[in-house]
This record gives structure tokens, C-alpha cells and sequence, in this order.
């Protein structure tokens, strides 16, 4: 029997938001104040492959000025959190996009070896959302133009892979699975690790409270930030629930205010942590 695809995982923490309101992001989150939100993106390698999940932005005086207008104070480059771990740009091999916002995908200018994996609804979508009347503008806000130019140069130049819902083994132990709400294509990755499947949540929740209910009677709760429709997240959290089996401790969550208690932090450097996942 053929040995088991398993990688090394990583979460590499590179931003953080200043008093983010709760309800901002999380329905019903009226009376819980104000937090400082992690930003962050996943490196993962086996092997000679060496893959992201999502990219970060980039926020200097050379690159798009896009993520400013969020006032993200806190701020160190993705490139610079990779080159902590010994990991060059050019070795990034393959890209999975969660999704299109400006957070997620905002540094894929700047990994030219990579093929860039993203559901055809998602990437698809967004062209069309730019092409409405400006008045549409409220559905773009959070998704940087540049991006998407960014996304159609590497089509032309076939580094741009359109997934068409579920998808197991897009890579040796790396499924993807539509998870659309939160935006109209976005999707979740499951990797295979030595200690079990992990499952990387995107944007689809920024809380475990989404699985449990704010009561914790198990009602799922759906986002306040999202352009797709509640139905939609709610089989989004159903569905993720499913491929978790019911332990949230395989879940990973990206923008997790406990920035990923219980697991061993590699690095860190200026307060951003490299987090070992398994």
C-alpha cells in the first residue's frame, strides 16, 4: 500500500487590526466590545512541494496602498515571516486561494513559480462584480483591483487553476471543498497531516462560538461580514462540521483571536508568530 500524503503545517501570523468590532464580523456579537484581529495565512510543504494557503498583503511604500484604507496598524511582510523558516518566494510552488478579498490574496504578485488554485465561481464572480454599475461598488470593497489583474496575468500564463466545487487530492493530501457565504466561491482546504486531517477555515467563520452557538446549544451562527447569503454560510458551517467529525480541535482558524493557544509557536518576531500546526 501506497504510503499516505502528509505535510508539515504552519500558521504564519503577519497582521493584526486595532479595536475590530465583534459584530462587525459575527452576527449577535452586540454586547462582546472590541478585540485586536490576527491576520494570517497557512505554509505548508512536503516533500519538494512547498504551498501556501492564502498570501497575506503587502502593505509598503512600493506596493499597493489598498489595505491602508482598512486601518490595519499592525503590519510585517509575508515574505519576511516565510524567510524566518528558510522559505524563498520563488520555492512557493502552488497557491490555494480561500477566497478573493484583499487579506487572502493580496501578495500573489509575489510568488511567480506558483500555480494558483481558486474556485471558478469565486474568481469568476468578482470580474463580474467590477463590471456592475459603480453604484454595485459595496460588493468590491474588500477586494483590491490589482489583485485581479494580478489573477488574469497568471491566467494567461496557465498559473491559474479553476476548481469546480469538491475536489479531493488537488495535490497529494490536500482537498478543497466549496464553502461559499462569506463570498460567492469561497472555499476551505483540508490538509493530511501526520497527527490527522486539518481543516483551514478561510473566512467562512472567525470563531469556534459559530459551531457551538452563542448559548452554546449548538445553533450555528452566521457572519455579519459576507456579500453571500446566510443559507449559504450556515451549510458552509454544516459542511465543515462534517469534515471535522465534531472536533474543532482540527479546525484551523485564521483570523483566531486566541492566536492558536495550545499549539507550539516556532518563531516569533516583532509579536507575529510562526505556529506549528501539526
Amino acid at each position: 500500500m501506497a504510503e499516505a500524503a502528509t505535510w508539515d503545517v504552519y500558521v504564519m501570523e503577519y497582521a493584526r487590526s486595532k479595536n475590530q468590532p465583534w459584530v462587525d464580523l459575527i452576527s449577535g456579537m452586540y454586547h462582546e466590545g472590541v478585540m485586536d484581529l490576527p491576520f494570517s495565512f497557512i505554509f505548508a510543504q512536503r516533500d519538494e512541494d512547498r504551498v501556501l494557503i492564502d498570501t497575506g498583503f503587502i502593505q509598503d511604500d512600493h506596493k499597493s496602498t489598498f489595505s491602508r484604507k482598512f486601518g490595519i496598524p499592525t503590519w510585517i511582510s509575508p515574505l519576511r515571516m516565510l524567510a524566518e523558516i528558510g522559505v524563498h518566494a520563488d520555492a512557493i510552488n502552488a497557491i490555494f486561494l480561500t477566497h478573493a478579498h484583499f487579506d487572502h490574496m493580496g501578495s500573489i504578485a509575489e510568488f511567480p513559480n506558483a500555480q494558483i488554485y481558486i474556485q471558478k465561481s469565486e474568481l469568476l464572480s468578482w470580474y463580474e462584480a467590477f463590471a456592475l454599475p459603480r453604484r454595485f461598488s459595496h460588493l468590491t470593497a474588500i477586494v483590491d483591483p490589482d489583485n485581479m489583474r494580478t489573477a488574469l496575468d497568471a491566467s494567461i500564463a496557465h498559473r491559474v487553476t479553476l476548481i469546480d466545487g469538491d475536489k479531493n487530492n488537488v495535490l497529494p493530501g490536500v482537498h478543497v471543498r466549496l464553502g461559499g457565504g462569506h463570498t460567492i466561491g469561497q472555499q476551505f482546504v483540508i490538509v493530511e497531516t501526520a497527527a490527522g486531517r486539518r481543516v483551514i477555515s478561510g473566512d467562512c467563520v472567525y470563531s469556534r462560538r459559530q459551531f457551538t452557538g452563542h448559548n452554546n446549544d449548538g445553533i450555528y451562527v452566521p457572519l455579519n461580514n459576507a456579500i453571500g447569503s446566510v443559507w449559504e454560510q450556515l451549510k458552509t458551517i454544516d459542511k465543515m462540521h462534517d469534515e471535522l467529525e465534531g472536533d474543532l480541535s482540527r479546525l484551523v482558524v485564521l483570523h483566531d483571536i486566541e492566536r492558536w493557544k495550545g499549539l507550539p509557536v516556532v518563531k516569533e518576531l516583532e509579536g507575529f508568530r510562526i505556529v506549528k500546526v501539526a
